[in-house]
């Protein structure tokens, strides 16, 4: 069990959308960035730098997007579905992105495919926890 559905389970209230749902979305937002984060730094790394610099940028931008987003999301307590949605939609829209940008580039580099498959996992897990907030 992640920490995030630990921590969502010893909430003391209710949650205004599925808590399953809620922690896979927040376990997505990490992963995401970490792999964003994580790429970027191989991208650096590799001989053809001037070709992977839209990628790196848009994984530094999908990195803090994610960490702003999951950030916020974690937060119950005053829960305001309007600020928590449009950091979502945002999210998906940085993530599809990335995840485009990456798949690029996931041939040649296998941390560029590694991010390009968190990218779209965040991206769905986004777009459903839209769907869900009321």
């Amino acid at each position: 069990m992640s920490y995030a559905r630990q921590m969502l389970d010893s909430y003391p209230s209710t949650f205004k959308v599925d808590a399953s749902l809620l922690a896979t979305t927040i376990d997505a937002l990490k992963d995401c960035a970490q792999a964003c984060t994580a790429d970027a730094a191989d991208d650096l790394s590799e001989r053809d730098v001037t070709e992977l610099v839209k990628c790196i940028r848009l994984c530094l931008d999908c990195a803090d997007v994610c960490a702003a987003t999951v950030a916020v999301t974690s937060r119950q307590a005053g829960y305001y579905s309007d600020v928590t949605k449009p950091l979502l939609e945002a999210c998906a829209a940085t993530s599809k992105s990335c995840g485009d940008e990456c798949q690029r580039h996931a041939q040649m580099h296998e941390h560029c495919r590694v991010c390009a498959e968190a990218c779209r996992r965040c991206e769905r897990a986004c777009h459903e926890l839209v769907a869900a907030i009321k």
